[in-house]
């Protein structure tokens, strides 16, 4: 076929509703390019919902801004925000209408929960914790009927650049032959980088494919220190470990430590909270504490995926505690972006977990994240209609070209040195020394983890050396930002400080 228009790497909210938004508006020679099946993203586990202002009162935007703002601890761009909180609640009604099923109470009004961070109510959900499922539904459905292209169980091994802008991908297909996929624009949306860490949420695909990819090709990176760990991930040796949403918390459920004491206020931001527990953990030599919903009336009603997780395991809501620990849930930090997703490589963008856009900041605000795909992947497809070629210096970008806003400091990488870490050896090590608490003894024991390269051109290769190439620029901002801020905790620098109230960029 000829090159295609437009190429999307990853089948998750944000490269989804770009595609769509493509093909059926736009006209556009669309296709998606996905490692597993078009409904296996991360996407599809989210539980919380999607934040969005979407009646006057007592909420607004400027709530939804602040609250923001409040969460990602001084490193979100205001500009960023604003677009996110001002354009999320036509984006929400735009999936309502291809068909997404929220939940509503009896009289048809949209159901809004209310999470950590959140002074208010705000976040709409579908199957009570089942959000992601219900929007992956959608969007795949209508991605089969709109796109030119679809391959499914080919994994983008690194960017085409020619000319000194990004052709396409080099992709191997599911017989294992490499074949070059090519674009007029590459928009990469491939997700975060959960699996660097053993216990994590994030389902095994989960590689940072997207961010390597970039790394490698000099594109600009930052804040790729802040990984977010959710707070109560269900204890249990299944892994990606299920996820207990910040709604139990936002309905009642209570946070108790071994002696059954509750120790922190359940509605701080996701940060504060993951950082409570695990300091209570060590001070008790314990691997979980307790989440308390016993006291939340009709469990099975309003969570009913919960609930059926928890039977899995055999465990009753209405009875028991239910074991946490925090688990690698959010990366807040990857492929630098200005507002309209154009990367520092012309013809490459970035829309969702794998950017670093300004909305994110250091720590996200909870069900900030599949608004932020709805948001800026649909921009995208806007920015390239109207002839973009190429990064202006709009929201985090600006760390990069200037133009005001927050600074940027250039992040040196050390050379590649002895062998990797095995895939289980590297997301062990991570955990321990690279996790909620970091030092700069422990982040030189994660970094020696990640600090060779990779034999092998198999799948499994490939994982391990796009984790490995995160994980060197993960240790290396988190060993140079010498604080404590947002989802970066350093227990050698416990404070926040002015002067770093920067980004840490990798390459650009």
């Amino acid at each position: 076929m000829p090159d295609l228009d437009l190429l999307v790497l990853g089948s998750g909210v944000a490269g989804l509703s770009a595609a769509v938004r493509a093909a059926e508006i736009h006209g556009m020679r669309v296709g998606v390019l996905t490692k597993a099946e078009l409904q296996q993203a991360t996407t599809r586990w989210a539980q919380g919902g999607v934040a969005a202002v979407l009646s006057e009162d007592p909420d607004s935007t400027d709530l939804h801004l602040a609250d923001t703002l409040a969460a990602g601890a001084g490193l979100c761009d205001v500009n960023a925000v604003r677009v996110l909180v001002d354009e999320g609640p036509s984006r929400v009604h735009e999936l309502i209408a291809l068909g997404a099923a929220f939940d509503r109470d009896p009289e048809g009004r949209l159901e809004l929960a209310r999470e950590g961070g959140h002074s208010v109510p705000r976040i709409v959900h579908a199957g009570g914790a089942a959000t992601g499922a219900e929007i992956e539904r959608t969007l795949v459905d209508a991605v089969r009927a709109e796109v030119s292209a679809v391959y499914e169980s080919s994994f983008a091994l690194d960017l085409v650049v020619e000319g000194g802008r990004c052709r396409g991908v080099v992709a191997a297909a599911p017989d294992g032959r490499r074949t070059e996929v090519r674009a007029t624009h590459v928009l990469v949306a491939t997700g975060g980088y959960g699996q660097l860490f053993a216990v994590t949420t994030n389902p095994t695909e989960a590689t940072g494919d997207g961010v390597a990819m970039a790394i490698r090709a000099g594109v600009a990176v930052a804040d790729v220190e802040f990984e977010q760990f959710h707070p109560t991930a269900l204890h249990h040796p299944v892994m990606p470990r299920p996820l207990l949403t910040e709604a139990l918390r936002g309905h009642g459920a209570l946070l108790r430590d071994r002696d059954g004491e509750r120790f922190v206020d359940e509605l701080l931001s996701r940060d504060k909270v993951s950082r409570a527990i695990t300091a209570r953990m060590i001070e008790q030599d314990v691997e979980h504490l307790w989440l308390d919903a016993t006291g939340l009336d009709s469990f099975a009603e309003r969570f009913p995926t919960i609930t059926a997780e928890l039977t899995k395991v055999g465990l009753d809501p209405a009875r028991d505690w239910l074991p946490i620990a925090p688990a690698a849930h959010y990366s807040c930090g990857g492929i630098v972006a200005d507002l309209d997703g154009a990367s520092s490589l012309p013809g490459l963008w970035v829309a969702g977990e794998a950017s670093c856009n300004g909305v994110m900041g250091a720590n996200r605000l909870a069900s900030n994240s599949l608004l932020d795909g709805m948001v800026f992947g649909p921009r995208v497809v806007e920015a390239i209609d109207r002839g973009v070629d190429g990064p202006r210096p709009t929201g985090a970008m600006r760390s990069v070209l200037g133009g005001g806003g927050i600074g940027g400091r250039s992040l040196a990488l050390p050379p590649l040195d002895g062998r990797t870490a095995t895939r289980e050896e590297l997301q062990r090590t991570m955990t321990v020394h690279a996790g909620v608490l970091r030092s700069a003894d422990s982040l030189a024991e994660a970094a020696r983890a990640c600090a060779g390269d990779v034999d092998g051109e198999d799948l499994a290769s490939w994982e391990l050396r796009n984790l490995a190439t995160v994980g060197r620029v993960l240790c290396a901002a988190a060993v140079a930002r010498e604080e404590s801020r947002g989802a970066h905790t350093r227990t050698d620098f416990d404070a926040t400080q002015d002067d770093l109230r920067i980004r840490f960029v990798t390459g650009g």
